[in-house]
């Protein structure tokens, strides 16, 4: 059974006994909940119940790391805080909405900064905003109301659980990891994915009118129609465009934050993911932020929140160190693959979408243009007005990119790079290199990615 599974079982045999009351009896599912996920993270995570006073109260839990802990007794070190926030619990009938805002919280969370409220069917996370004011970061609903919620519960392997278990999960693990340093590549990239599928589980099996015009722009830019023949093929496509859609968001709103940081590193104001269609020069990604900007269309599409959420995270990173990681003007390009790894790895592996390192890249790329330097009598190489590049299954463009910015060093090598040696070079992109891909989204990265790299050549 899953960790959500789990937890709604362990819930329906407690009140099954007829003796429980409605907060505290639940207790041990839920920390049993918060340990069966806390034990895939690094360092583990693990929930006490019942914390000593620390001049705030007595918080009704609190989320520990591992290295907080006592060897082999499992209670916190004395003194320790937990480092993941601390949780405060009401019964399934209160609602935690309404508790968040309530006295009791506010003192915890003037005390210990992060908390999470709960009652065992909505979950609040409560932070800090810019002011150092209390502000809800995230929420997750796992039914609509007490009487749906106990039905659920009562039929945990049943589909409306079933259809909860990853992005559940994934919103746990979120909670646990809010407080926690993000400065990798591979962290940042589970956050932007998970964000993504919350994304992706908001819209799928819909009927949503406002993704119609979304649609449209993709067919139109793509050149394709998301159809199939038959009902299973028609499924299989929708599924196609929405998986299509959302990875291309979540990418875009990536790939304008670091054109934004890339403005000015230093800089200390937010960054918002509206800003995406003014930062990205490709029209396809400008269309679909246009589009999505509409208010109307935000709210019935029910991807306002996430979207707001990946920009909340990318406010969190330590972008010195997280950029350090990347060479210079690198990251849209190489922080697809674990992306795309963490948001659909089966997809990602059943299309055969694996990832070329950029050191196997670039040594192809310049031997094929040695060839042509030393052994085909073209002194410049690809750059060389005659030759013709293809690359028939391209990917994300990792070949396509190399190959331009080979052709702009060989241009610039020759001195007086100018604003008509740009327009030379976008003339031989556009006339001497090609690419095909029959996947829609890593087309869409692959049109981003070279628009992205001709944007900073000036082309």
């Amino acid at each position: 059974m899953t960790a959500l599974q789990t937890y709604l079982a362990e819930l329906t045999a407690i009140r099954s006994t007829g003796a429980a009351v409605p907060e505290t009896s639940y207790y041990s599912a839920l920390a049993n909940l918060f340990n069966a996920v806390g034990k895939t993270l690094k360092p583990k995570v693990n929930c006490v119940i019942n914390l000593a006073n620390r001049g705030a109260g007595i918080p009704d839990g609190g989320l520990f790391t591992a290295d907080q802990l006592q060897k082999g007794g499992g209670k916190p070190v004395a003194g320790a805080i937990p480092a993941r926030g601390v949780i405060e619990v009401k019964g399934t009938g209160d609602e935690s909405i309404v508790t968040a805002k309530s006295a009791q919280v506010t003192k915890y969370w003037k005390h210990y900064g992060l908390m999470l409220v709960t009652n065992y069917r909505d979950f609040v996370l409560v932070g800090k905003d810019e002011q150092g004011e209390p502000v809800q970061l995230e929420t997750y609903r796992l039914a609509a109301d007490e009487e749906v919620f106990w039905r659920m519960a009562g039929h945990p392997a049943g589909d409306a659980a079933k259809g909860q278990d990853l992005r559940f999960t994934d919103f746990l693990q979120r909670v646990m990891l809010h407080s926690a340093a993000l400065e990798r590549p591979e962290d940042l990239a589970w956050f932007l994915a998970s964000y993504a599928r919350d994304a992706l589980g908001r819209i799928e099996g819909r009927k949503l009118p406002a993704l119609d015009a979304l649609r449209a722009a993709l067919e139109e830019s793509l050149g394709l129609k998301f159809e199939g023949h038959n009902p299973k093929e028609a499924e299989k496509w929708e599924h196609f465009f929405r998986s299509t859609l959302v990875q291309t968001l979540f990418y875009g709103v990536f790939s304008a934050w670091v054109l934004w940081h890339n403005e000015n590193p230093g800089r200390k104001d937010r960054f918002e993911w509206k800003q995406a269609a003014y930062q990205l020069q490709v029209p396809i990604i400008r269309t679909l932020f246009y589009q999505l900007a509409d208010p109307a269309k935000l709210q019935s599409t029910g991807l306002v929140e996430p979207l707001e959420w990946a920009a909340a995270a990318l406010n969190r990173v330590h972008r010195g160190v997280f950029f350090s990681s990347f060479d210079q003007g690198q990251a849209v390009q190489y922080f697809y693959e674990p992306f795309l790894e963490h948001f659909d790895p089966d997809l990602r592996k059943e299309m055969g979408v694996w990832y070329t390192p950029r050191e196997i890249v670039k040594y192809m790329v310049a031997r094929v243009d040695t060839v042509l330097r030393e052994e085909l009598g073209r002194p410049d190489g690809l750059a060389d007005k005659d030759v013709v590049i293809l690359d028939p299954c391209c990917g994300t463009g990792a070949y396509l990119v190399e190959v331009i910015a080979k052709i702009a060093e060989t241009m610039k090598a020759k001195g007086n790079w100018d604003a008509g040696s740009a327009e030379e070079l976008k003339k031989a992109v556009m006339t001497r290199v090609f690419g095909f891909e029959i996947l829609p989204a890593p087309f869409v990265v692959a049109h981003l990615q070279l628009g992205l790299l001709l944007q900073n050549l000036g082309a």
